[in-house]
């Protein structure tokens, strides 16, 4: 599979959010997705809650969609998290705030 944005994006789309089992793509966790040359992806992301517990879970959990995009998801794969701007539920997609009834 090319490496893409939008390949990036279906694969950050499996990546299902532990506590709300919903994938952080829908929930809108992901702000920007960024190729660099031909093999390194930065993404810059938030969570829930600058406080999460899962924050090295879900890193990994990133880093194991992207294996087979890129050929060394530590050295290849850079995950920036962010808090600016700060998560809302307005920033999930209308089926994800429908699943979880907001």
């Amino acid at each position: 599979m090319k490496l893409t944005k939008q390949t990036v994006r279906q694969a950050l789309a499996k990546v299902i959010d532990p506590e709300l089992q919903i994938d952080i793509v829908s929930l809108g966790l992901i702000y920007n997705v960024k190729i660099e040359g031909k093999n390194k992806v930065v993404i810059r992301m938030t969570l829930t809650t600058p406080g999460c517990p899962l924050a090295p879970v879900i890193d990994e959990m990133v880093r194991e969609a992207l294996y087979g995009l890129v050929e060394d998801t530590e050295q290849d794969v850079i995950v920036n998290l962010t808090f600016d701007p700060p998560w809302v539920p307005e920033m999930m997609t209308e089926e994800a705030r429908l699943e979880l009834n907001l």
